[in-house]
Parts: structure tokens; C-alpha cells; sequence
């Protein structure tokens, strides 16, 4: 496929690179980053070693590249009001877009621009940083889920996929979307959160503090039960799941804690906002979500 990556950094970097290595014409994005991959490609360090990918182009924007058989969008939720604009020349009548950003409320950003049938989230249950121009870092594989914008598991839903897992990535797809937000933001409400509000932390060291270890359960607590609420059920498996992967991870600073510290937008919408208000809608109490993102934003305020 003719594949262009929206956002090279981190995450789109590292799928970029394994589209890559699977054989796809891809065309990577990135305002900062695309100098450095033009010319040396990308280093993708792994458990397994570290390997060099060349693309088949870097830009900073993707202009003249024409229709693209996937259009696979990681740049930050930040960036959404402007994105559109950026893909609309890279879509043809069968392009696939794939979201694979942080939090609620991405698909509906392209709708105007991809019909929905054709728009798939993924969610990635990864560890994957950004360590310098052109270097993405991958220290635990995780694994990824995808599910359509709307509806059932659909045509695109299983193109996603199926590229996904030829290249090497642990990946299914799911029936409902909004049922994997929910699973996913047990993890991202409460250590890129506390992360932030603890005055830029890393994740080691919230489960060393038993206060915020404690606030983190209460956090998923809540999560899981504004999920209830709208009808997907957060198993108690996956909640200590969240613990247990975390504490593998060692320092690590979560993507939010890193716009924090580097003095960037955070995506205070899709991770904390939305998930707030869509379980309030629901009929959930939520206090320590509201808190949270109060702090978050006092935080913010004061940088």
C-alpha cells in the first residue's frame, strides 16, 4: 500500500517503520523530524536490537503526495482542528484513515474529510518514546486494538489489521469502540494525570507513593464504572492489569508528562474532558476525575 503517516514521532514513527519494513510505500510526516529522516531514515530501538528504516519520503507536510491507499494519523489530539486540512489532499475515493491518538473525540475530527465507514481507531498499549530527532524507542511491545469509528468490525477495520499484524504487531480488532477508549483510559487518566498534577513525575514513582497509588485505583474505579454506565464492562482483570504493566516500565514519562515538561499543548480534551463529561452524561459521580483535571490545569496555568 501506499501508506502516509501523519506524525512520524513516537508512535507514528515506530508503525511507520514496521509498514515499512513490511514492505509498504510509506511516506512519513513530521514538522520536526523530517530533515533527519530524509537523510538517515529512522532508528527503531527495540528489545530485539536496533534496526535503521528508510521511507519512502519525508516531508513536513506531504504536499504533491497525492491519494494514499492509509492515511495513519499519530500526531498529537492537539493538532485536530488543523489535521483535516493537512490529509484532505492525501485522500482518494478508497482511502482508509487510521487514528492511532490519545483519548475520545478523534474520529469525529475526520469525518468531514473520510466517510466514517472508512475510519478506524487504534488504541496502542505501548511504551514507545521519541528519545531524539529521527530515534523512536520501543521498550515494551504492548500490543494494539482497532475498532471502526461507528458500528461493528467493518472492511476497513480488517484492512487496518490485517497490515498491522503481517508487519509484526500484536493487533485485533474489536466490536466497539468506545468499549476500548474506556479500557485504554484506565491506564492514561490516572499516570498521564497524576504524572502532571504530582509536578512532572514519572510513573515509577506514582505506584512508590502509596497517595497516588491509591488515587490511581480510585481514578480506574471511577472510569469503570462511567464505562458500566454506557454499557462496556471493565473486567477487575484489566485494572490490575494496569499496575502490573506499569511497574515493568520503570521511570517512564508517559507522552503527557513529556508536552508538560517540554512546555507543549497537552491534550487535556480527549484524555480527561471528554471522558469526564461523557460519564457524567451517564450518570456517574466523578469527583476524583474532576479533580484530577483541575489540577492538571492549574499545573498548566502556572507553567
Amino acid at each position: 500500500m501506499k501508506v502516509a503517516i501523519v506524525g512520524a514521532g513516537a508512535v507514528g514513527g515506530w508503525y511507520g517503520g514496521l509498514l515499512a519494513l513490511a514492505g509498504h510505500a510509506v511516506h512519513a510526516l513530521s514538522r520536526s523530524d523530517h530533515a533527519v529522516l530524509s537523510r538517515h531514515g529512522l532508528v527503531m530501538r527495540g528489545r530485539d536490537g536496533e534496526r535503521t528504516v528508510r521511507f519512502a519520503s519525508a516531508s513536513p507536510s506531504g504536499a504533491g503526495l497525492g491519494p494514499c491507499d492509509l492515511i495513519v494519523v499519530a500526531a498529537k489530539a492537539t493538532a485536530n482542528a488543523v489535521l483535516p486540512d493537512l490529509v484532505r489532499p492525501l485522500v482518494g475515493p478508497r482511502t482508509v484513515l487510521l487514528t492511532l491518538q490519545n483519548g475520545m473525540g478523534n474520529v469525529e475530527a475526520f469525518q468531514a474529510v473520510v466517510p466514517l465507514a472508512r475510519v478506524v481507531a487504534g488504541l496502542c498499549f505501548v511504551c514507545i518514546n521519541r528519545v531524539e530527532p529521527g530515534v523512536v524507542s520501543n521498550t515494551h511491545a504492548g500490543y494494539v486494538r482497532m475498532a471502526a469509528a461507528e458500528g461493528p468490525i467493518n472492511p476497513a477495520v480488517t484492512q487496518c489489521v490485517e497490515a498491522f499484524k503481517a508487519a509484526g504487531v500484536d493487533c485485533r480488532a474489536e466490536d466497539s469502540l468506545e468499549a476500548v477508549l474506556w479500557k485504554k483510559l484506565c491506564w492514561n487518566i490516572p499516570f498521564n494525570g497524576l504524572a502532571i498534577a504530582a509536578g512532572g513525575i514519572t510513573t515509577d514513582l506514582i505506584l512508590a507513593d502509596p497517595v497516588l497509588k491509591a488515587r490511581a485505583r480510585r481514578l480506574m474505579e471511577e472510569v469503570r464504572v462511567a464505562a458500566a454506565l454506557r454499557g462496556h464492562v471493565v473486567t477487575e482483570k484489566h485494572l490490575q492489569a494496569q499496575f502490573d504493566v506499569t511497574e515493568g516500565m520503570g521511570p517512564y514519562r508517559p507522552s503527557s508528562l513529556i508536552d508538560y515538561l517540554e512546555e507543549r499543548e497537552v491534550e487535556v480534551s480527549g484524555i480527561w474532558a471528554e471522558p469526564l463529561r461523557r460519564g457524567l452524561a451517564a450518570g456517574a459521580q466523578m469527583p476524583e476525575l474532576a479533580l484530577l483535571k483541575q489540577e492538571i490545569e492549574a499545573r498548566l496555568r502556572a507553567r
